[in-house]
This record gives C-alpha cells, structure tokens and sequence, in this order.
C-alpha cells in the first residue's frame, strides 16, 4: 500500500476476517477473527490464536478494562446477546446479557463499561456497571456502532452515517 510517498507494509496477516482490535496494558495487540477466533500477536506480527468466542454476523469489537479483562462483544441475530471478559488465560466468562447486537465498546475511570447496543429494545449506548449487574440507557439513537471518550470528558459517537461529540462529563481510562 503507497499514501502520500510513505510505504506501509503488514504488520499481521492471516487473521481471518479481522475486525476488532486493543492492546494490552503490556502494548498486546489482539485481534478478534469473525469466525470467533480471538489472535494475540507479538511485537513481530505473529498471530497465535489466544481463545475462542461464538461467531459473529458482522464484527467483534474488543476493549481491555481496568481490571486487565479483555471484553468482546459479538453481536448475533439474537436480541439477548452478551459481553463476554476473557482472562489473562484466554479463559471466557459472560459479563453482561441482555443487549441487542453489541458492537462498540468503551470504559470509563470508574470501571463502567459503555457498549452501543440496544436494550429492552432501545437503540444507543448502555452503561453497563463495573460488576456486570445493572445496565442502563444513557444515549439514544439508531444506527449507533461505535464510541470512545475524548479527552475533554465528551462521548465520541459513531453511527453509519456520521461522528457526533456529547458533552457528557465522562472521562475514558487512562493508560498506564
């Protein structure tokens, strides 16, 4: 690939249909595969596969909580779909279920987890609690997909269509 007289080159390949990616605190890349297959690649572009997860109809999108968890959400044709956290082991566990087609996913310095989803059949971002036990609506709106907080406290809101910014007061986590 040649943009603007720089050459770019693969740093990874063979990765399925690859559509989420995070890093580690330790600067980790994984990648989520739509066939469930969930790669960690090393500082040379080596991809192992790390763990297993349901395929997914459109895409994963992964983010590293504060606790040092990966969470994956996977969205289905299922309107009960979950927030899966996989340990430093690539051990899986189900955080949160009950939301309709989870895509993305961020967390905020208190540990709440934000996920664009739909509840109770409400479309928009729901915050979901540091403990996986209370969920609520916090933003509508159709077509959302993706979020990330800026660092001026505001909500960074990606639809099909469009990015909007919502001043919302919330900060995202800080890296180490």
């Amino acid at each position: 690939m040649l943009a603007a007289e720089r050459q770019f080159v693969a740093f990874a390949a063979d990765l399925g249909v690859a559509t989420g990616l995070a890093f580690n605190r330790s600067g980790e890349m994984f990648v989520g595969d739509r066939s469930g297959t969930i790669f960690k690649i090393n500082e040379i572009g080596e991809a192992k596969p790390w763990a297993q997860h349901e395929p997914s109809v459109s895409a994963y999108h992964l983010a590293f909580g504060p606790d040092g968890f990966l969470y994956v959400s996977g969205p289905t044709v299922s309107s009960f779909d979950s927030i899966t956290r996989f340990d430093e082991d690539g051990n899986a566990s189900t955080f949160y279920q009950g939301l309709g087609r989870p895509q993305g996913l961020a967390f905020d310095r208190a540990g709440n987890l934000y996920v664009a989803a739909s509840l109770r059949g409400r479309r928009g971002i729901v915050r979901i609690s540091p403990d996986g036990l209370d969920a609520q609506l916090v933003v509508s709106g159709m077509n959302v997909v993706g979020l990330a907080f800026g660092s001026l406290g505001e909500m960074i809101v990606a639809t099909n269509e469009a990015v909007y910014t919502i001043p919302l007061g919330i900060h995202g986590t800080l890296l180490d």
